[in-house]
Parts: C-alpha cells; sequence; structure tokens
C-alpha cells in the first residue's frame, strides 16, 4: 500500500503570519465600500454631473443634444485662457507669501519652547473663522482713501490694496496659518527625538534640521501647500471685493458671472470648473510626488514627550515675529471689523461720537433671526468636522495602507473639492439631488446643507491624516498583526492614536470654515434657515455694514472661545488639537 507523505505546511509562525496579512476580512471590506460610497455620493456624483453639464449644454434640461458644442468658448476669445492665466499668477503668488508668512513661525513653534504656544496657535486660527469677504471689505475699511490708516497716520495705501499684489497680500493672510499648523505639527513629531539622535552622532543642529527633522516633515509641508493652492484658485470674495476695479479676472469671478448674470450659461461655469479641476489635479500629482519619491518614514511612532529647545536669548526677537505676524494677519483685521461694528454711521469715521452698541442689540435678542443663524452654523459646524474627520480618517487609512487598485482613484477623487468653486458644487449638488430618478430628495431640507458642508471640507481630514500616515512606517501595523492583534484593533490601539493629532486638528480647521461658510449656504439653505454666512451676506446686501461686522464680531469671539476651550481641555488630557 503506497501512502502519501503528509505535508508538514510552513512553519507556525509563518502560517500565522500569512493569516493575518492575507485576505482582508469581511468588515474591513465593509468599511472600504462605505468610504468609496460616501465619497462617491459626496463628490463623485455632483463632479459627474457638473462634467456632463459641460459637455452637453441642455444637460439640465435632460438633454444630451449637441454634445461638446460649448467647448468652443475656448477659442471663441481669450478670455478664458487669460482668467487662467491670472489664476495661477495669483496662486503662486499667494503660496510664496504663505510660505513667507507660515513656514518660519511654524519652525520655531515645532522645535522650540516658545512662550505662549498653545495661545498662538488659537490667535492663528483666527484668520479661518473670518469669511474672507469680510476681511477684504475689513482691509479696504483700514487702507482705502479716507479709511482708518489715513484717519490715524495720513496714510493712504488704497492704490496698493486693489492691486494684484493687494489682493495676493489680503489672501495670504487668510491662508497662511494652513501652512503654520501643519509645518509645526509636522516638525514637532518628528524634530525632537530624531534630531537629538543625530546631534549625539556628531551632527550639528543646522545639519540635523536640514538632513532629518525637514525630511520628515516634507510630507505635511506638500500637503498643506496644496491646500494653499486649490484655496488659492477657488477664492471668490477677495477677488470680487479687491480686483474687481482693476479688471484683474480670475476664473473663479468668471464662473461666478456666468451663473449670476442672465442668460446663465451653466455649460461656460461648467467648462471653467472643469479647468480649475485639472490645475488642481496637476498640483495634486506634483504633491504625491514630492511626498512619495524618498522613503521618509520613521521606525517607531511611539508617542514620547517631547523636550523641546530653549529659546535662550532668542525668545524676545521671537516672540516679536509672532508678535508682528499676529499683528498684521489677525489684530489689524479684526480690529477694523470691531471698529466698523461699533460705527453710529460710516461716513462719521472713528470718533468717540460716533461710536456705540446698537448694531449689537438685534443679533443678542432671544429668539432673533441672528441667533437662530448662530444655532444653525453652529449644529452644522460641529456634525461636519465629525462626519469628515470619521470619513476622512477611514479614507485616508485605505489610501496609505491599502493596496487595491481603487486606492489611487479615491485619493483623487478626495482632492476634487478644493479643485472647483464651492458655488459650483453647489450646483453639482442641485443638479444631483434634483434628478428625476431619485425616490426621494434632501433638496430643500437641511440635510443638504450639511451634504455640501461635508463634500467641500473633506479633503482637510484626508490630507492632513495622508501625510501623518506616511510619516509611520507601516512596521507598525504589521508587528501588531503578527502578534495577534486583528486588524480592528491594531487601527484601535496604534493607527488611530498615531493619526489623532492631525486629525483633531483638521477638524479644528473644518469646525473654523464650516462655521462661517457662506457660498453652499447662499446656494441650498432652505427657505427660512439663515447661517451666519448668510445673514451676514444679507446685512451687506441691505447696506447694514455695521450689523454684518457686529454679527461677524459675535461669530468669531464664540468660535474662538469654544476652540480656545476644547483645546485646552485636551491639553489637560495629555492631547490637544494642536498637540504633536
Amino acid at each position: 500500500m503506497r501512502t502519501r507523505p503528509i505535508d508538514p505546511g510552513p512553519p507556525a509562525g509563518v502560517a500565522r503570519t500569512d493569516r493575518i496579512l492575507g485576505r482582508l476580512p469581511r468588515s474591513e471590506h465593509v468599511v472600504t465600500a462605505a468610504a468609496a460610497l460616501a465619497l462617491l455620493v459626496l463628490v463623485g456624483i455632483p463632479v459627474l454631473f457638473i462634467l456632463l453639464q459641460a459637455v452637453f449644454p441642455d444637460f439640465a434640461r435632460g438633454s444630451l443634444a449637441e454634445p461638446f458644442s460649448r467647448l468652443a468658448i475656448l477659442t471663441e476669445n481669450d478670455r478664458l485662457l487669460t482668467q487662467a492665466r491670472n489664476t495661477l499668477l495669483l496662486a503662486g503668488a499667494v503660496l510664496v507669501g504663505c510660505v513667507v508668512f507660515g513656514l518660519p513661525i511654524g519652525i520655531l513653534r515645532g522645535l522650540f519652547d516658545v512662550p505662549g504656544a498653545r495661545i498662538w496657535d488659537v490667535v492663528f486660527l483666527v484668520p479661518f473663522l473670518i469669511p474672507p469677504f469680510i476681511a477684504a471689505i475689513a482691509w479696504m475699511m483700514t487702507l482705502q482713501p479716507r479709511g482708518y490708516l489715513e484717519q490715524f497716520t495720513g496714510v493712504d495705501l488704497g492704490d496698493l490694496l486693489f492691486t494684484f499684489v493687494g489682493v495676493a497680500f489680503v489672501m495670504t493672510l487668510n491662508l497662511f496659518p494652513l501652512v503654520y499648523f501643519a509645518v509645526s505639527r509636522a516638525v514637532e513629531a518628528v524634530g525632537g527625538r530624531f534630531a537629538a539622535a543625530a546631534r549625539v552622532h556628531g551632527a550639528g543642529p543646522w545639519r540635523a534640521f536640514f538632513l532629518v527633522t525637514l525630511p520628515l516633515s516634507i510630507p505635511a509641508i506638500a500637503a498643506s501647500l496644496l491646500i494653499v493652492f486649490a484655496l488659492s484658485i477657488e477664492e471668490f470674495g477677495t477677488p470680487a471685493a479687491l480686483a474687481a476695479r482693476t479688471g484683474f479676472e480670475v476664473l473663479v469671478t468668471g464662473i461666478y458671472t456666468r451663473l449670476s448674470d442672465w442668460p446663465i450659461d451653466l455649460s461656460g461655469a461648467a467648462v471653467g470648473s472643469v479647468m480649475l479641476m485639472a490645475l488642481v489635479l496637476a498640483a495634486f500629482v506634483l504633491q504625491n510626488w514630492i511626498a512619495t519619491r524618498r522613503s521618509y518614514v520613521s521606525q517607531t511612532g511611539k508617542p514620547a514627550v517631547v523636550e523641546k529647545a530653549r529659546l535662550g536669548p532668542w525668545r524676545w526677537p521671537v516672540l516679536a515675529l509672532f508678535g508682528l505676524v499676529a499683528a498684521v494677519g489677525v489684530v489689524i483685521p479684526l480690529a477694523a471689523i470691531v471698529a466698523t461694528s461699533m460705527l453710529g454711521t460710516i461716513s462719521g469715521g472713528l470718533a468717540w461720537s460716533n461710536l456705540d452698541l446698537r448694531h449689537y442689540a438685534p443679533i443678542l435678542s432671544p429668539g432673533s433671526r441672528a441667533a437662530q443663524a448662530l444655532a444653525t452654523s453652529g449644529w452644522l459646524a460641529v456634525a461636519t468636522a465629525f462626519a469628515t474627520a470619521l470619513i476622512g480618517g477611514v479614507v485616508a487609512h485605505i489610501v496609505v495602507r491599502g493596496t487595491g487598485r481603487g486606492r489611487a482613484v479615491m485619493d483623487g477623487l478626495s482632492v476634487l473639492p478644493n479643485a472647483i468653486p464651492a458655488i459650483v458644487l453647489a450646483v453639482g449638488v442641485i443638479l444631483a439631488w434634483n434628478s428625476p430618478f431619485l425616490p426621494l430628495t434632501l433638496y430643500g431640507t437641511a440635510a443638504i446643507l450639511l451634504v455640501a458642508y461635508v463634500g467641500i471640507l473633506l479633503p482637510y481630514p484626508i490630507r492632513y491624516a495622508v501625510a501623518r500616515l506616511r510619516q509611520i512606517s507601516g512596521s507598525l501595523d504589521d508587528a501588531a498583526r503578527v502578534s495577534g492583534a486583528s486588524r480592528t484593533r491594531t487601527m484601535r490601539h496604534i493607527t488611530l492614536p498615531l493619526m489623532a493629532p492631525s486629525l483633531i486638528a483638521a477638524m479644528m480647521l473644518v469646525f473654523a470654515i464650516a462655521s462661517r461658510e457662506l457660498v453652499a449656504s447662499i446656494m441650498l439653505a432652505p427657505a427660512g434657515m439663515r447661517t451666519v454666512g448668510t445673514y451676514v451676506f444679507s446685512q451687506f446686501e441691505q447696506g447694514s455694514v455695521q450689523t454684518g461686522m457686529a454679527m461677524s464680531v459675535i461669530a468669531i469671539a464664540i468660535t474662538s472661545g469654544i476652540l480656545l476651550a476644547v483645546n485646552l481641555r485636551l491639553a489637560r488630557g495629555g492631547g490637544g488639537a494642536f498637540a504633536g
């Protein structure tokens, strides 16, 4: 009788490793499918409808006739191409400005024990609480002829403000905190232990910085610059308020004109949006190449108390630098907003007899439209922050740690909301949710605002979490799974705690931006529903500039107080939105 030799199989350890690292459990497939579905609903479908509108001029009417006929707009005149060139020039200038303003203080915040560091963090978050068009108006009130600067000093800088340089300057002051937070968190995470180890082995402080700290911080820096670029090319309020007088048009103002002037040109707006998407996707590819062309990862993600270097004699110069940036980027525009909210009449100027608090009375009245707007923006901002963090964390983990072919598609899809103006994405949401084939629609309800907010702001947690995960070696996950931990337990006890600082910081940014969102609210808010942004905008339209500014002051104070309280509470627990 012939017997078949028994195959002993692979060693126990190898079999265990193959079983753990092999086929994904069904639960992970469900999570991946849910994340993909969320991206599809929030981003993919609205973008698809915009693309269809660009191809088929009468798509909004249900017709697929005359495809590509509106693409002739690219050759009929050079206006669209000029707007594209101006968009790139403006974005490039803002990028340089954000590096100049945000990079030095971000590096100092990450490497050194800066006095009052957490207070500075909250101070530099204030620009995100100010709607860009409010900031632009504040600078107009300050620098225009007979503005606050001329009233105090006799200097008139109106000719500089209403130029390309002025527009880039104001936009830089709105966006430089993105670079500051990304750089400070990344440098703080890698610039302590690893730079210290390099110095123990003989490297000087500058060499340790350029060979260790800076390379490990590149993914976060590149991610922040990508977001700055995307926000620069989609920003509408500042170019519309400041550049209109000079005839300096960008793509987003051209799109707005096509959507607001009669006859409405949906197809022309969609073509311009496609150009914006192409620009940001090109920037995304460049950023991804920069972040992945070198394998800068740490082989330990173990949390540790970061011992920061003392500033010593540089304490006061560094504080002076922080103070200068805060004065220009925060104090001056905020003071202009507060001063305008207290003016009895605009023409009366800054005189004691012309200052009072009459414009705050209707806002502070219980049950008023202003109080309702504050409450609505509050719950929308909180819900958006948690929803984007949940979806963003899962998507980031799939993009960085996943192996499927769809992860690159998911990564590209996640950046699309920054590739098109919020007003155009809102149009895409309207087109998608008004489709006749849907059994039900969210249009006309508060839920449609939440859908739009999440879709617009989703790139923040994804980009921050992706940058953080790329700094953490995947061997940590592998070691946990080989040691017997399930993927869920590994995610809960290793990956998520290491991602938490970046996700919480992103949630704070999302909360700040969502609390004053304007464009999507104007387009999608149901009748009778008001947010802070729509309330302020309506006050300006009615000529009540002081009331609009008063509402902005109250909203900024409430949001800043919430962010500061949450950050200090987390700091006492050993974490914090701005902890490294």
